[in-house]
């Protein structure tokens, strides 16, 4: 039976475009038949990704540049540049039985996930086929001149983040790793709609007697308390983690750190939101995962101060309570809470602990017990 771990949080962001359409406006749902701001999940997954690879030390790579950054290795120990990138063309021509397909500027069809030290090592076996590499330089169809299998084995490496988040490539059907974490697209509590902003740029040497402005255009941003959720199959990361359960933890308790303190990162410099969730909400939970974003079908309304965070943060308790009565607390090992106001009385949301590092902890505990490591 597989164990999950249940990350939800609430978090008050003020005026931001965290997640832009093809427009450039903020994304957006219907949810209840009211109209909500939406960040995607990969958004918010990528940035959480990083942050897990700088925890680790191991970064990972999506990319459609491997045989440019192969052939930029070479480059750097010397070799010619015709031959460097027929040398980086080669590596996506020789993985598996029929190769990675590229396009212009040397990019490959497809993208990849591979880890970045993985570069190095495909210039390695570059180096070791040289003379093969030279005789097939200029051929119509020098087919494949690296070895497949020592190729493909490359590409197919892990790093903890691709352990975590999985990988797709129908090129290499045996490189395809599922992914043990699921993140779910924020979206507000509340009805929500973009809003527009009018800006202006002053041209520093205008002259005296000038007037006007440099540049002008409108934006769109929006504000909110947002939900957020997401859920790591914790049985599924140890496996793809071959077992070491010790790894599985410090990775467990890394994406949960940063999936409460992460935030995108688009218009950062013109808008600087970096709030925190004013409530974290980690469960344990055997054989599935619960979501509680059906919580806020019906929009929160604004409380007597005029906000929104206090109703949604009572909301979200309530909801939690009665799928605790539904479920009858069945197959949960761990549930605990921590939020911005420790007087504020929460039930249905576990145990009330003082930080979001003890809820961590306690959260990882749960689903991963020190003792049965050492059994």
């Amino acid at each position: 039976m597989s164990v999950y771990l249940d990350l939800s949080a609430l978090q008050s962001v003020p005026a931001a475009n965290l997640n832009r359409d093809d427009l450039g406006s903020p994304k957006q749902v219907r949810y209840g038949n009211a109209p909500r701001i939406r960040v995607s999940s990969q958004s918010w997954k990528r940035v959480i990704r990083h942050g897990v690879e700088a925890d680790l030390g191991e970064k990972a790579a999506r990319t459609r540049m491997v045989p440019v950054k192969v052939c930029r290795a070479l480059e750097r120990n010397g070799w010619p540049q015709e031959l460097a990138e027929f040398a980086g063309q080669q590596v996506a021509a020789s993985a598996g039985k029929k190769g990675i397909g590229t396009e212009k500027e040397g990019h490959t069809s497809v993208l990849l996930f591979l880890p970045e030290a993985a570069i190095e090592e495909l210039a390695a076996v570059c180096s070791e086929h040289r003379a093969a590499l030279e005789k097939g330089q200029g051929q119509k169809k020098p087919g494949q001149l690296l070895p497949p299998a020592k190729i493909e084995e490359i590409l197919k490496r892990r790093t903890a983040s691709i352990s975590l988040l999985g990988r797709m490539l129908a090129e290499l059907p045996d490189a395809n790793v599922d992914g043990a974490a699921q993140v779910a697209h924020a979206f507000t509590t509340h009805t929500a709609e973009p809003q527009r902003d009018y800006f202006t740029a002053v041209d520093d040497w205008l002259g005296e007697a000038e007037t006007g402005s440099g540049h002008l255009d409108t934006a769109e941003f929006s504000a909110g308390v947002f939900y957020r959720y997401a859920t790591v199959n914790v049985s599924d990361l140890v496996k793809n983690l071959e077992g070491d359960t010790k790894a599985a933890r410090t990775v467990l308790a890394s994406f949960a750190e940063h999936f409460l303190l992460s935030l995108p990162q688009a218009k950062r410099n013109s808008t600087a939101p970096h709030t925190v969730p004013d409530l974290a909400y980690l469960a344990v939970r055997a054989h599935r995962p619960i979501s509680l974003a059906a919580a806020f079908e019906t929009p929160v309304a604004p409380d007597d101060r005029g906000g929104f965070s206090r109703n949604s943060r009572a909301a979200l308790a309530d909801y939690a309570t009665q799928i605790n009565r539904l479920t009858g607390h069945r197959n949960r090992r761990f549930h605990g809470h921590t939020t911005i106001d420790p007087n504020e009385r929460l039930t249905g949301v576990g145990d009330a602990l003082d930080s979001y590092n003890d809820l961590v902890e306690a959260a990882v505990e749960g689903a991963l017990p020190m003792d049965e490591q050492s059994a």
